[in-house]
């Protein structure tokens, strides 16, 4: 890892593995935007983060099924910095306390799955590339934090479990439109990837015990976050901590 301070912006990083993300990478020297749907929940986030660590992160309000929220904290990274060199896609919702078997799934479900885990991630961005096409060469990085059950490979296999449909096939999505994505920004030098951290303990599975802590996760994150000009061939990769994992 280079000395080269980037400026990130970790979505949906008010808690969780978002919020460790951030945590992580501001100890590590780098200009990190913490943002949250809700500004008080975000501005919180961040004063803890100054009380509890010393550490000096920037807030911006941004949600990513919101077009013109994101436009908005488009505008005031852009006026503070001039560019993004990373763009962490974390926020997402799984709906786990739905029903999401096949057979007998409400499509609102679904549709409510896919609007930040899908589109959100499509508009934001889209939003934020002009931005990102200003940061540094060799630096420009575009990550999606995924997980194992967006593999179509991996839940296809006969011991498979955790079938919920409509986070599932969400997050499936957006893995399809990284690969996308990754091959036409390939050519400019803007890395794209998806990780997943792997079962970590979080809201978005109810705090289910067993799984790994939020800091353990974001050591996983960050390693990917913070990818230089020695990773050029590194992109239109899905990777745990273990290594590559099917798509």
């Amino acid at each position: 890892m280079s000395d080269y301070k980037r400026v990130i912006l970790v979505t949906g990083s008010n808690a969780g593995i978002g919020y460790s993300t951030v945590k992580l990478l501001a100890s590590k020297g780098q200009t990190v935007y913490l943002s949250a749907r809700n500004e008080a929940a975000g501005k919180e986030a961040q004063q803890k983060l100054k009380t509890e660590n010393n550490l000096n992160v920037k807030f911006v309000q941004l949600d990513i099924t919101d077009i013109k929220s994101v436009q908005a904290a488009k505008d005031v990274i852009e006026k503070a910095e001039g560019k993004l060199d990373v763009l962490v896609h974390n926020a997402g919702i799984s709906y786990m306390d739905k029903d999401q078997n096949a057979t007998t799934v409400d499509i609102n479900t679904i549709r409510a799955a896919f609007e930040p885990n899908f589109y959100g991630v499509i508009q934001t961005t889209q939003v934020f590339l002009p931005l990102i096409r200003k940061g540094k060469e060799g630096y420009k990085n575009i990550l999606l934090i995924t997980t194992d059950m967006a593999s179509n490979a991996f839940q296809a296999k006969p011991n498979s479990m955790l079938h919920v449909t409509a986070y599932n096939t969400s997050k499936a999505a957006a893995n399809s439109y990284i690969i996308a994505l990754a091959h036409e920004l390939k050519p400019e030098g803007i890395l794209v990837n998806c990780v997943t951290p792997g079962f970590t303990t979080t809201k978005l599975n109810g705090y289910h015990e067993g799984g790994k802590t939020t800091d353990q996760a974001a050591e996983f994150v960050a390693q990917w976050t913070l990818l230089g000009p020695g990773d050029k061939d590194k992109t239109c990769l899905f990777y745990n901590d273990a290594g590559e994992f099917p798509w």
